[in-house]
């Protein structure tokens, strides 16, 4: 939805805010917590997933907690950009749950995607058995993170604020 057409007032604003930090609150804690009965409240959320505001939840589980402490980001480059070859590269790289989030970009790469693998064996096989076999790559650069300084899934809201 086009953001001229979505207005949200304060306490919409604030339940974005509640649910961003915790999906799992129950719909009477979220009520309490932005200063309104159940039913509104509850109103409020069903009409901003309808609208596609919100468009699901999900939880957050710890890469580390399952074995997964390597994170990489990737530059890709593509001999041309022409449609087929950006289809080809998102359709191959849209299959690998490994790849958890990929861009098509402007500046010296076409895509950036960020990778969570095991161990550098594990991004290696990647590299080989797909990344490699896409036709029209033309060049992959890789940079690995040392440590998350921050992450967050929460959109800010405060502009819509002003």
């Amino acid at each position: 939805m086009p953001l001229d057409k979505i207005s949200l007032d304060e306490t919409s604003l604030r339940i974005l805010d509640v649910l961003q930090q915790n999906a799992d609150i129950s719909n009477a804690e979220l009520a309490e917590i932005v200063g309104l009965s159940v039913s509104p409240c509850w109103r409020r959320v069903a009409d901003m997933r309808e609208k596609g505001i919100i468009r699901g939840s999900a939880m957050l589980v710890d890469p580390l907690a399952l074995g997964l402490a390597v994170n990489v980001f990737v530059h890709v480059t593509l001999k041309q950009q022409d449609r087929d070859s950006l289809k080809r590269f998102t359709d191959s790289v849209s299959e690998r749950p490994e790849v958890m989030e990929c861009y098509l970009m402007t500046g010296e790469s076409d895509f950036m995607l960020r990778v969570v693998v095991e161990n550098l064996q594990k991004y290696q096989a990647l590299m080989m058995d797909c990344l490699t076999q896409i036709d029209g790559v033309a060049s992959i650069r890789s940079s690995f993170a040392l440590s998350q300084v921050k992450y967050t899934t929460a959109l800010p809201t405060q502009h819509l604020r002003e």
